[in-house]
C-alpha cells in the first residue's frame, strides 16, 4: 500500500487516528502500523491473550474506512475453509437440470458451466484479495492452525495472489493490509516471519492502562479508573490460568458504573470478581492473595 494506497501519512497520524477510534497505541505500535503501510508488509502480532491484538487490526480498519476481511485460525482449518471451495450441492443440482433437459449430456459439456464465477464460495483470503476497496485482513491466532495453513499464506502473502485451476491467477487490485496475531503457544515459521513486520504486545504500564480505561469508559473517573487498574495489575502478578485482558479491565470499569460503585472496597472486588477472572481456582487464589475478608 505504498504510494497512494497508503493509509497513514505519518507515525503521528496513526496515532491520533487510532486514538480517535478509542485504541491508544504507544510508540512501538504506531510507528510498527505506519511501516507496515508504507511498506505494504503482512503485520506479525504477537503477545499473550488479552493485549489487544486483535482490538488494534479493528482500530486499523476503523480509523482508515476499511472493510475488515477476518480469518479465524483454529487446529484442522484447512484450504477451503480459508481460502475457497465449490458449492457443490448446487453444482450438483446443475447438473442434473442438465441432465433432465437432455438425456446425451456430456460431463464436458457441463464442466466450464459450474466451475465458474456463480458456484464459487470465496473464504476469508480470497475474499481479501478480490476486493477493490480498502481492506484489512485479520488473520487471528495464526498459531493454531497447522503447518500446512501457514504454507498457504507464506503463498498468498508473498505475491496477494491465489489460483483457482478451473478460473486461472487472481491478482490482487489493491493489496489488503494484513494483520496475523499470535499468541505464541508454538513457533511459527522462520519463513512466515521473514515476510513480515514483527510487533510484540504485552500488558501496558499502569498510566497507559488507566488512560484507556478512561477513554472507553470515560464516566469512570481518575479516582475509579486507577483503582481498577491498581488491582487488576495485582491480579496479572499472580500465577494465574488466564490473567485478566485489557478488554476485562475494561468491562469492569463499566461493571462498577452500572453497581452504581464510587470505589473499589474489598466488598466491590469479591462481588464483581467474575468480570476479570473466568475460572474457579483463578479467583480463589485472588481471593485468598488479596485477602478478601468473607463477610457475607
Amino acid at each position: 500500500m505504498t504510494g497512494p494506497d497508503a493509509a497513514f501519512s505519518s507515525v503521528d497520524d496513526v496515532r491520533s487516528r487510532l486514538a480517535a477510534v478509542g485504541y491508544l497505541p504507544d510508540d512501538a505500535i504506531a510507528t510498527t502500523v505506519f511501516l507496515a503501510d508504507r511498506l505494504g508488509k503482512p503485520l506479525l502480532v504477537e503477545g499473550p491473550a488479552g493485549v489487544g491484538k486483535t482490538e488494534l487490526a479493528k482500530a486499523v480498519a476503523q480509523a482508515t474506512g476499511a472493510g475488515l476481511v477476518r480469518l479465524q485460525c483454529y487446529e484442522g482449518l484447512d484450504e477451503a475453509r480459508a481460502l475457497y471451495e465449490w458449492n457443490y450441492k448446487k453444482q450438483l443440482l446443475r447438473i442434473q437440470a442438465a441432465q433432465a433437459s437432455s438425456d446425451d449430456v456430456t460431463w464436458d459439456a457441463v464442466h466450464d458451466d459450474i466451475f465458474s464465477e456463480e458456484f464459487l464460495l470465496a473464504r476469508p483470503l480470497l475474499t481479501a484479495i478480490r476486493r477493490s476497496e480498502p481492506t484489512v485482513l485479520l488473520v487471528d491466532e495464526t498459531d493454531k492452525a497447522d503447518v500446512e495453513v501457514e504454507g498457504l499464506l507464506l503463498e498468498v502473502l508473498s505475491d496477494f495472489q491465489v489460483t483457482v485451476p478451473e478460473l486461472g491467477t487472481i491478482t490482487a487490485e489493491r493489496r489488503p493490509f494484513v494483520v496475523l496475531t499470535s499468541n505464541a503457544t508454538r513457533e511459527l515459521s522462520e519463513a512466515l516471519k521473514r515476510r513480515c513486520l514483527y510487533l510484540h504486545l504485552d500488558y501496558p504500564d499502569a498510566a497507559r492502562e488507566k488512560a484507556i480505561v478512561l477513554a472507553r469508559v470515560p464516566e469512570v473517573g481518575e479516582q475509579l479508573a486507577e483503582q481498577l487498574v491498581r488491582v487488576v495489575r495485582a491480579l496479572r502478578a499472580m500465577e494465574l490460568r488466564k490473567p485478566p485482558s485489557i478488554s476485562e479491565t475494561i468491562d469492569w470499569g463499566r461493571t462498577v458504573l452500572a453497581l452504581g460503585l464510587d470505589t473499589i472496597d474489598d466488598d466491590a472486588v469479591r462481588a464483581t470478581l467474575g468480570v476479570v477472572l473466568k475460572h474457579r481456582g483463578d479467583q480463589t487464589r485472588a481471593t485468598q492473595q488479596l485477602k478478601l475478608a468473607d463477610r457475607s
